[in-house]
């Protein structure tokens, strides 16, 4: 057996592992590539095979880190099936077609500026077409439910608790000749304690386990005061009539929040006047997939649900429909709270309501995950004196707070004690989806729990399977 790291090695974007054992070629994810515009775009469209050649994909989860490639996959050549959970199948079908859709008014903008400057337009990395091709090849397969996906290899599917639909991959490969193995698979390993979803799982026997390593490096702020705060926030905008800004991912964080929201509201502590809008279409098809698969949801969601409670709807909340109605909001009075994407803020309908709100001091912006560098998620985080939105710098007058214990990653305790579960028959681990630091960080926890073979992989890097 081999096993090739092409993506999220010694980085957290572009997942993408191939596996060569028993005669077949299965790729581990397809995502892409997210990073400076030219470098990522060449990156996504150059995949490091002849897309014919493999046999068939696994997708852990549907972020587009993980799935983002899979119709570029499509349009290159490939024609096999792509095994994935039922929700995830779902989820697919409306973040491939957002990023799309995205990546299209994207490559309008650019292709603009490289016909004035007489250069050669870029060709989209995939169309709509591909993503109708990739989802006529998805094959769902449900959890605990071990399936032969190529002669000799069978594939089952265990709880990963990130998002909806997240799952471990564990492969086991019974090889014509020499050994056999057992391969887990983290994917993006959810962090004990989330809102709706149910924990991660423990496969054992594994012998070969590559595993992520996000925030191998670093422990997460406790919960506990998540509804605290928010109802604080919520009693402040109350009493000035004002808003509360939450830029937040489509699918995860969106749901959490509203989750949270939801509980405050059960308890009396939203105040009757405050009103709550979903201002994301990509988060109104989200939640409806979380809606309709609620054989995941954790104990706590199960007994809202026999409450005759919906976990993800209550009076007062609204999803956004038209761009029209989601402007109109900037003119509505408050108390409001207003949750859209893009969770960075370098996107989409929060624009519009920032530029809006920023610069009104009797206004929040609350901010719930992790803003990365130059972004202007970050530079609000960094309460800048003023911001650039739509190209004009604009003044920061608005309170930012921010809320750090909403991850969908183990953090380094959640890893660490995941490890320990699933760690007695392995052999030979490899510790992917980090920066250097975090990986470091990672291959130390394995080592620390006595697997002497533990490797950091370089992009690129193939590794043979003896043991």
């Amino acid at each position: 057996m081999k096993i090739t790291f092409f993506g999220a090695a010694q980085t957290t974007t572009g997942s993408m592992h191939l596996v060569e054992a028993a005669g077949s070629r299965i790729l581990l994810e397809c995502g892409l590539f997210q990073g400076k515009r030219k470098e990522a775009f060449e990156k996504n469209r150059s995949l490091p095979f002849d897309a014919s050649s493999i046999d068939c994909a696994i997708l852990s989860h549907a972020h587009i880190d993980h799935s983002g490639n899979l119709p570029q996959l499509v349009r290159q050549g490939f024609r096999g099936p792509v095994f994935a959970r039922q929700s995830t199948v779902e989820l697919c079908d409306a973040m491939l077609r957002d990023s799309c859709f995205l990546q299209m008014r994207d490559l309008e903008y650019v292709n603009k500026k490289r016909a004035q400057a007489g250069k050669h337009l870029f060709e989209p990395l995939y169309e709509e077409k591909d993503i109708d091709a990739l989802m006529k090849q998805f094959v769902p397969v449900h959890m605990h439910q071990p399936r032969e996906i190529r002669p000799g290899i069978t594939l089952e599917f265990f709880n990963a608790g990130h998002i909806l639909g997240s799952a471990l991959v564990q492969l086991d490969i019974r090889q014509e000749r020499g050994k056999a193995h057992r391969l887990l698979f983290s994917g993006d390993l959810g962090q004990p304690g989330q809102p709706i979803l149910r924990h991660h799982e423990y496969p054992s026997g594994a012998d070969v386990l590559i595993v992520e390593s996000t925030y191998a490096d670093r422990l997460h702020p406790g919960a506990d005061d998540v509804e605290e705060r928010l109802a604080e926030y919520l009693k402040y905008i109350d009493r000035r009539n004002s808003r509360l800004l939450i830029p937040a991912f489509s699918v995860g964080r969106t749901q959490q929040i509203i989750w949270y929201l939801n509980r405050l509201r059960e308890k009396g502590k939203i105040p009757r006047e405050v009103k709550v809008y979903i201002d994301s279409p990509l988060s109104r098809k989200a939640t409806g997939v979380y809606a309709k698969h609620r054989e995941v949801y954790n104990t706590e969601a199960r007994a809202m649900l026999e409450k005759g409670i919906d976990p993800l709807s209550f009076p007062g909340m609204e999803f956004v429909g038209t761009p029209a109605e989601s402007m109109a909001l900037n003119d509505a009075p408050g108390p409001m709270v207003i949750i859209a994407a893009s969770g960075m803020c370098e996107g989409g309908r929060i624009l519009h309501h920032l530029k809006h709100a920023v610069t009104d001091p009797d206004n929040i912006v609350l901010i719930v995950g992790f803003q990365a560098a130059d972004t202007l998620g970050r530079r609000i985080v960094e309460k800048r004196e003023t911001v650039k939105i739509f190209g004009e710098e604009t003044p920061l007058r608005a309170r930012v707070e921010t809320i750090n214990a909403l991850s969908a990653h183990a953090d380094r305790n959640g890893l660490s004690h995941w490890i320990d579960e699933v760690k007695d028959n392995v052999r030979q681990a490899f510790a992917v989806h980090g920066e250097p630091d975090k990986t470091a960080a990672m291959a130390q926890i394995l080592r620390e729990k006595g697997i002497r073979r533990v490797a950091e992989p370089l992009p690129g890097q193939t590794y043979d399977i003896d043991v």
